[in-house]
């Protein structure tokens, strides 16, 4: 957990540092993002290497995110080192390093105790969750109450992490939410 805690020290320095320098810039560097997205989130974790646009020069601001390309982020956003085992079945080659990763550092959980449901399209209290926990939040099933979808909206509101979203929290995230949402974790209280 210390390790994650540093990771997001240091991500959060980066971030500061590279958000003075994106703000009053033209932040529209991929030709698909306007005025309505996250600019400052968007260009923000682009030059600290979380989120990139396609070959093709888009962002893809409403495109939504799986729970597969979820823990590819929660990768980027840690620096964690990817690789390892996970005990899900259904997760293709190309995520299982990140997946088992984010698996093995307490980030992430499946739907059940073989299956992630990687292809599904990743929620704001799911993204959120994940997120919490990597900031030292929900480490034991106990810490959740009654009922783990209102603890962690409930917690996630209280630490901002929901500022600037235009989704619901069980409505699908697209990766403009997840870049402004990613954004929000760099600023929010990490847990001693």
């Amino acid at each position: 957990m210390r390790n994650l805690k540093r990771a997001l020290s240091l991500a959060l320095a980066s971030v500061m540092l590279l958000g003075m320098m994106v703000v009053g810039t033209s932040a529209a560097s991929y030709k698909d993002v306007d005025s309505k997205d996250n600019l400052e989130a968007i260009e923000v974790l682009k030059l600290v290497g979380v989120m990139t646009g396609d070959d093709k020069g888009n962002f893809n601001p409403d495109a939504n995110v799986t729970r597969n390309e979820m823990a590819v982020i929660m990768c980027n956003l840690l620096g964690l080192k990817t690789g390892g085992t996970h005990p899900f079945t259904d997760v293709p080659a190309w995520a299982a390093p990140y997946v088992a990763a984010c698996y093995n550092n307490g980030i992430i959980a499946g739907v059940s105790a073989t299956q992630f449901n990687g292809d599904a399209n990743v929620t704001a209290v799911q993204a959120s969750l994940m997120v919490m926990k990597a900031l030292g939040y929900f480490q034991y099933a106990a810490d959740f109450g009654d009922d783990w979808m209102v603890s962690t909206v409930k917690q996630a509101s209280k630490i901002d992490l929901f500022d600037g979203l235009t989704s619901n929290a069980n409505a699908a995230l697209t990766r403009n939410d997840v870049a402004q949402m990613a954004l929000n974790a760099l600023e929010a209280d990490v847990v001693d």
